[in-house]
């Protein structure tokens, strides 16, 4: 396999088991081509609006792939209550400035729910200091994410024994990125013409 990395951090494919569940998650993503090239749609129409509010609190774009796979840019809400395009459940979303009550639900609405989930990033990676294991605690929580490491005494997302979807969290980001910037080397049609989420964007200002 070519080189992949997330967030600058790079897979390591020298490790066989790596390899093996890269090229695994990455056939299940072909087997659903239909949904995929949804996705791909809605990727150009939302990532215009997350890259620069990424860019303007620091965070490494490819983090723009969390509400692809979280909620595949949908706001829905999750059997577990988690709601909105970063699929915050309602103490988290609160925590980091966004209002959710009976009245209103910030969490439906993108800018405001990807201030929040910078916040919420940038502070995960104060704790963590790996890209790799912020994007793994955003998916389990930070509280458990902390206590596997202390358990396994290992602080390499690769190399830990985590439940399937926390252990396959990053290898699905990295899919979908790979998937959404190279659709034709994975067997899906190339978008007719210039997406907005492959063109340069200026970092906008926030409060």
């Amino acid at each position: 396999m070519a080189k992949l990395n997330f967030a600058e951090e790079t897979l390591p494919l020298g490790d066989v088991k790596v390899e093996r569940k890269m090229k695994r998650v990455l056939a299940t993503f072909n087997h659903r081509k239909i949904q995929t090239n949804r996705l791909h749609t809605k990727a150009a129409e939302w990532f215009p609006i997350i890259e620069p509010i990424l860019a303007a609190y620091g965070i490494p774009e490819d983090f723009k792939y969390v509400p692809l796979v979280e909620s595949g840019l949908n706001a829905g809400v999750s059997p577990k209550g988690a709601t909105g395009f970063w699929q915050f459940m309602p103490g988290t979303a609160r925590t980091y400035g966004l209002k959710v009550n009976s009245k209103v639900d910030e969490r439906k609405n993108l800018r405001k729910s990807t201030i929040a989930a910078c916040k919420y990033i940038k502070e995960l990676y104060g704790i963590f200091d790996s890209w790799t294991l912020v994007a793994a605690a955003y998916n389990v929580g930070d509280n458990h994410m902390k206590k596997q490491i202390n358990r396994q005494n290992q602080d390499n997302y690769f190399k830990m024994r985590l439940n399937s979807e926390t252990g396959g969290y990053v290898y699905k980001l990295i899919s979908m990125k790979e998937i959404v910037e190279d659709p034709s080397r994975y067997g899906f049609k190339a978008p007719k013409s210039v997406l907005a989420y492959q063109k340069p964007f200026s970092t906008t200002n926030v409060e």
